[in-house]
């Protein structure tokens, strides 16, 4: 997938990223769980306006924004629409498919099922680090791809979850019927 693809609307990012594979070292799976996050939402980081920590989120479209949240988990975003507009989809959740030995030692032999149901755990298991953050994901150590030939699901659409702002915004995307979503799980999204 080339850079263009993630200079567009970053509510149509987030929601096409569903099906997509991503893959980080080799390590990865489908993209399931996905959250938009626009300049002008109090959510984003970029709110704030240009800092030392927004700065790749104003950069180029198809870059990663990787910040540490409450001290404890690295996040993985994807820097959507053009640059300087300041939008990015977090990664909430992926169904593992490669590397499955390798995130099983990340995460402490948990079930597959959790491997990737969170974005924290999702960075975990892939290995996915602040020293990534401004990263090429068109390039090494990064591979995303369009999704497999012949998936499909229906993407459902809700309140993005463990903000304290904003918190009404339908802009929380899910593989309808998936497994490895995160919690709280997605039955009463539109």
């Amino acid at each position: 997938m080339g850079a263009d693809f993630f200079e567009r609307s970053v509510h149509l990012v987030a929601r096409e990223l569903i099906g997509c594979r991503l893959f980080y070292e080799g390590v990865g799976g489908t993209i399931v769980e996905t959250e938009s996050y626009e300049r002008d939402d109090p959510a984003c980081h970029a709110y704030a306006g240009l800092t030392e920590r927004t700065e790749v989120l104003f950069g180029p479209p198809g870059r990663a924004y990787v910040y540490l949240s409450y001290g404890i988990h690295s996040l993985f975003n994807v820097v959507a629409e053009p640059e300087g507009d300041a939008a990015a989809v977090l990664v909430r959740a992926l169904e593992p498919t490669a590397g499955l030995e390798a995130m099983r030692a990340r995460r402490g032999g948990r079930p597959d099922r959790e491997l990737c149901s969170g974005p924290g755990k999702l960075t975990e298991a892939l290995g996915i680090e602040l020293g990534d953050n401004g990263a090429d994901l068109t390039n090494a150590p990064f591979l995303l791809l369009a999704p497999e030939p012949g998936w499909e699901a229906k993407v459902l659409t809700g309140p993005r979850v463990g903000i304290t702002k904003a918190v009404d915004r339908p802009w929380r995307f899910c593989a309808a019927g998936s497994p490895y979503v995160s919690r709280p799980n997605p039955p009463s999204l539109l």
